[in-house]
C-alpha cells in the first residue's frame, strides 16, 4: 500500500530551512523563560522515566473530544462547555512540556515541531473562541468553533505522531543495547592502553562504548546518548570520586557510575556495564543482555 501524499508534505517540512529563524527565535524565548534546570528537569520528565508531553496531552485531546460528541447531540451544552473550558485550561502545560521538550531536538525535529505547536496553538484559540461564544449563549457558533478546534488539534497531532514515530524525538535511543550486546563477560584492551580521565570509545559487536578510567576504577556506558544519540566520548566529564558525562549535543549529564540521568534532555539512563580485570585485560558485561 502506497503512503498518503500528505507523508511526503510533512517529509519535506523537514528540510523547510525557511523556518529556521523563527525556530532560533522561539527557542530562545523558551530557554530564556523555561528556568531554573530543575524544572526543566521535571517538565522534560526524568522523575518518571519518560516524556511528560505525550501523557499531558491526554486531559485536553479527551475534553475536546468529548465536548465534540455532546455537541452532536442536544441538551448537553453546560456539559460541552465545561468540557471545554478544562481542555483550554490543560492545554496549558501540556504545551509548556512540550516546547520544553522541542527546544533541545535535532534542526528537522524543531521544523516539524514548530508547524506541530502552531497547529496546537491555533486549536486553543479556536477553542477559547468557543468559550466565549458560548458564554454569550450563541451556541452554534460555539460548536462551530469547537469543531475547527478539533480539526486544528488532529492536524497537529499528526505531526506529532511524526515527530514520535518517525522522527524518533523523544524515545530511548539505547533501548536497543541489551538486545545488540553479547552475552558474558566480553574483553576490551589492556588497562594500561586507556589513559586516565579521559572518556575514550570502544566498539564491542558493533555496539560502540564509552570508557572512564578513573585510576584503578573503570566506568563503561554505552557509547550513543538515549536522549538524540549524540557521542557521549566527545563530551566533558565533570565531578571527582562521583563523575558524570556531559552530552556534547545537548547537555544531557549521566553519572558514569550508575548511568542515571542526573540532568535532561535525556529521560531515560544510560546501560551500564559491569567491569572487571583478568590478567591486566579490562572486561565488560551487560547485565540483561542477549
Amino acid at each position: 500500500m502506497k503512503p498518503l501524499p500528505l507523508l511526503s508534505l510533512v517529509s519535506r517540512l523537514e528540510d523547510a530551512a525557511r523556518l529556521d529563524p523563527w525556530v532560533a527565535r522561539i527557542k530562545s524565548v523558551v530557554d530564556a523563560v523555561i528556568q531554573p534546570q530543575q524544572l526543566r528537569d521535571v517538565l522534560h520528565g526524568i522523575p518518571i522515566g519518560h516524556p511528560v508531553h505525550p501523557m499531558a496531552v491526554q486531559v485536553p485531546l479527551g475534553a475536546w473530544t468529548s465536548a465534540a460528541v455532546l455537541d452532536a447531540f442536544p441538551g448537553n451544552g453546560r456539559a460541552a462547555s465545561l468540557l471545554v473550558g478544562m481542555g483550554v485550561a490543560s492545554a496549558v502545560p501540556s504545551m509548556v512540556s512540550g516546547l520544553t521538550d522541542w527546544s533541545e531536538l535535532h534542526e528537522q525535529q524543531q521544523r516539524v515541531g514548530l508547524v506541530h505547536a502552531a497547529g496546537n496553538v491555533a486549536a486553543v484559540c479556536f477553542y477559547a473562541a468557543s468559550l466565549a461564544e458560548r458564554s454569550r449563549g450563541n451556541a452554534v457558533r460555539g460548536k462551530a468553533f469547537g469543531y475547527l478546534g478539533l480539526a486544528a488539534v488532529a492536524a497537529a497531532g499528526f505531526l506529532g505522531g511524526h515527530l514520535a514515530y518517525r522522527q524518533a524525538a523523544g524515545v530511548n535511543h539505547t533501548e536497543d543495547v541489551p538486545h545488540r550486546f553479547p552475552v558474558g563477560w566480553q574483553s576490551l584492551a589492556p588497562l594500561h592502553e586507556f589513559a586516565d580521565r579521559k572518556p575514550e570509545r570502544r566498539v564491542v559487536a558493533g555496539v560502540p562504548l564509552l570508557v572512564f578510567r578513573n585510576g584503578e576504577q573503570v566506568h563503561v556506558l554505552a557509547d550513543v546518548c538515549s536522549h538524540l544519540s549524540g557521542p557521549l566520548h566527545e563530551g566533558t566529564i565533570t565531578g571527582g570520586d562521583d563523575p558524570c558525562v556531559v552530552c556534547p549535543w545537548h547537555g544531557s549529564v549521566f553519572s558514569l557510575r550508575s548511568g542515571e540521568v542526573v540532568h535532561g534532555p535525556a529521560t531515560a539512563g544510560q546501560p551500564c556495564f559491569d567491569t572487571r580485570m583478568t590478567d591486566g585485560v579490562l572486561q565488560v558485561c551487560l547485565p540483561g543482555a542477549g
